[in-house]
């Protein structure tokens, strides 16, 4: 138990310390007042499509090393580095890119979490999904791909929970990668809806403008459809 405790603090050290850094040169370089400009935005919009333009796969390199980074060490979660990921690589690239760097990033948090943290989550969070623990033997990679699809557990947690079912590897990645495709599609598809409305703009829309917007209605109506079935899953999978 001490053993884990100073592993968490540890962890959350790190993290305070990597986020305290990387705010401070970002902010060193770009006031609060720049970055919430629309000129700022559709200025960086430019400029990430001439490079997209001139070197995609320089940039699909970077970005994809990029998500990873932030799901493991930053223990960030999936839908802002999809929003970025189709403002920046488009609505095709992007959704390849984020699942399969999420998937990387998720299933290095589980290595690190079956290694050091699985006493501590077994702790948090046995009793509440021990039900669980019959499915996963019952066929792993089926109720893991289930388990992706529907979600509703944060991030994190989704990847360090199977550290108590004891679940391989491959099984987690390539349950992770297929799993998650449809909810970062749609995501993507809203970040890259976004940076069409921007580029055809020269002024700041209106929220209702944008939201009217075919290419990011239609995949947030498809993410509201998305999530209506996740709960109605949720309910029947974790029904104990």
């Amino acid at each position: 138990m001490e053993k884990t405790k100073k592993i968490k603090l540890y962890i959350g050290l790190s993290y305070l310390v990597l986020l305290v850094v990387f705010l401070y040169l970002f902010f060193s370089h770009f006031s609060l007042q720049e970055i919430t400009s629309y000129e700022f935005i559709k200025k960086n919009r430019s400029y990430f499509v001439e490079l997209k333009n001139s070197n995609l796969f320089l940039i699909t390199l970077v970005f994809l090393l990029f998500t990873i980074l932030w799901v493991f060490p930053f223990l960030g979660f999936g839908s802002p580095v999809a929003l970025i990921g189709g403002f920046i690589l488009g609505k095709w690239i992007g959704t390849i890119v984020v699942v399969l760097g999420l998937s990387i990033g998720g299933t290095f948090l589980y290595i690190f979490g079956n290694y050091f943290l699985k006493d501590l989550v077994r702790e948090k969070f046995l009793n509440k999904y021990q039900e669980l623990e019959i499915k996963f033997k019952k066929s792993e990679f089926l109720y893991l791909l289930v388990y992706r699809f529907i979600g509703g557990i944060p991030w994190v947690i989704s990847c360090l929970l199977p550290t108590i079912f004891n679940v391989r590897i491959l099984n987690f990645f390539f349950a992770t990668l297929i799993g998650i495709i449809p909810q970062i599609f749609l995501t993507v598809s809203i970040g890259n809806g976004i940076e069409k409305f921007i580029d055809d703009n020269t002024e700041a829309p209106g929220f209702l403008d944008l939201i009217l917007t075919s290419d990011i209605y239609v995949p947030l109506i498809g993410f509201f459809i998305l999530v209506l079935l996740s709960i109605i899953g949720r309910k029947i999978f974790y029904k104990k």
